[in-house]
């Protein structure tokens, strides 16, 4: 089959998600190799942006691969009422990695069902009902996770369930409240907004707030301390849980094996995990509680569920992949390859004034492009389809050979944690080709 045969095969029986059909061309990838995928014409690429954020330990790890036919070979399903040796293990682990009083796991198919069900936890802990969120925030495509989320994605199917509260965002780069102050003034203001809407609210009506560790697809958008440890604070004062989202933070995209160890004092009551957790490789999400949570259901029913819960192909790859974390130091790769790629991207700003602001930690960071400095004015509108300079980028990060993930005025730099110093420079040397095509829509 050629491979326009095969473009046509995939538009002729299969649907794409966030797009009309028929604008669809899709790209047939056929094999993938660390940090590399191949086309059907044998392009390679570079995947700047690990899928989407998920491929941590690069394509086709052969010890995650060797997990996965072992385990086909000897159980490939039981269901979820049983037990098996790598369920437990699994659960084992991610106690040991992740941070706090977190012991007991919920085993779901994704990072949309693990948010699900952290928010199911929550308000069947508290016997209270309403979730605080953000408006740059995502969470998953199901309905109450799409209307959990900010991002646009949820317009369509709103207005949603009717228990979600949004929160101001600390966004120091554009939201007003930041205008004339630090970083860290902004968010204690922030933080006594949100007191507010937790008084205004009914704090014996809101179950939890939940927020990504490190910001994702919204811009990676991180505060300081201050934001965090005043959301830990407020949740104390309240009787609130704090749920963590990592599904793109985790498993060492920033650096740390969580973007919520980045400040140590905001422990998390629920957090919630996928993508990284097998890199990809087995769909798999997790939804990991406190011990105090977890004691509350030995006596009370947890009203959650799935057919696939706990799956055994996905507990083996997860026990492989965080095998791999550890074997290969990946999680310190990560933190080391993180400045070699901020160190480049400062370059690239020094070099093309439409980079305004550069975010993030670890091999997770973004350029916001804009028009002018001064103004801040975006390159390309929230929610609008892309201007013709960022449509120009993305071409001309493709041709260059590599898969960059590309949104709004944004660019995302989101690499795996494999990634060599050579291949970041190769990374970056497309991102200067792409960005000099644009140098002249700059107003400044």
């Amino acid at each position: 089959m050629s491979t326009a045969e095969m473009v046509q095969q995939n538009k002729d029986f299969t649907l794409v998600s966030w797009s009309a059909q028929g604008a669809w061309n899709p790209t047939i990838i056929e094999r993938g190799e660390g940090v590399y995928v191949y086309d059907a014409d044998g392009k390679r690429y570079l995947d700047w942006a690990s899928q989407l954020v998920n491929v941590n330990i690069g394509h086709s790890h052969p010890k995650v691969v060797r997990a996965i036919q072992e385990q086909a070979a000897k159980l490939c399903y039981v269901n979820p009422s049983f037990g098996t040796p790598e369920r437990g293990r699994l659960g084992e682990l991610l106690a040991e990695v992740t941070p706090g009083t977190l012991t007991k796991t919920l085993f779901a198919n994704g990072g949309t069902d693990a948010i699900e069900n952290a928010m199911k936890a929550a308000r069947l802990y508290t016997g209270r009902e309403k979730i605080l969120t953000r408006y740059n925030s995502y969470h998953g495509g199901t309905f109450a996770a799409a209307s959990a989320g900010g991002d646009p994605r949820r317009l369509a199917n709103e207005p949603g369930v009717p228990w979600i509260v949004r929160t101001p965002d600390p966004y120091s780069y554009r939201n007003p409240v930041y205008r004339g102050r630090t970083q860290e003034e902004g968010d204690a203001i922030i933080i006594e907004l949100i007191d507010d809407i937790i008084i205004r609210e009914g704090p014996e009506n809101c179950a939890a707030i939940l927020v990504e560790g490190y910001s994702g697809t919204s811009g990676v958008i991180q505060p300081s301390a201050v934001y965090f440890n005043g959301l830990r604070a407020l949740c104390d004062k309240y009787g609130i849980l704090l749920i963590v989202d990592e599904v793109m933070s985790g498993f060492g995209r920033t650096g740390e094996w969580f973007g919520i160890d980045h400040y140590p004092n905001a422990q998390p009551d629920i957090m919630v995990m996928a993508k990284g957790i097998t890199s990809g490789y087995v769909p798999l999400g997790a939804t990991i509680v406190s011990e105090k949570i977890a004691a509350h259901f030995d006596n009370n029913t947890l009203w959650a569920g799935l057919t696939y819960s706990a799956h055994t192909l996905a507990m083996a790859a997860g026990i492989a992949t965080i095998e791999v974390y550890r074997e290969e130091n990946l999680i310190e790769r990560a933190r080391d390859m993180g400045k070699v790629l901020r160190k480049g991207l400062n370059d690239l700003a020094e070099k093309h004034p439409v980079i305004g602001e550069i975010r993030g930690a670890g091999l997770h960071q973004v350029l916001e492009l804009v028009k002018n400095r001064d103004t801040r004015e975006p390159l390309s509108d929230y929610n609008k389809p892309l201007t013709e300079p960022m449509q120009k980028v993305a071409k001309s990060l493709k041709e260059s050979g590599m898969n960059v993930f590309t949104r709004w005025n944004m660019i995302f730099n989101t690499p795996p944690l494999t990634v060599s110093e050579a291949q970041l420079q190769d990374g970056l040397a497309g991102l200067d080709q792409a960005l000099t095509l644009i140098d002249g829509y700059y107003e400044g």
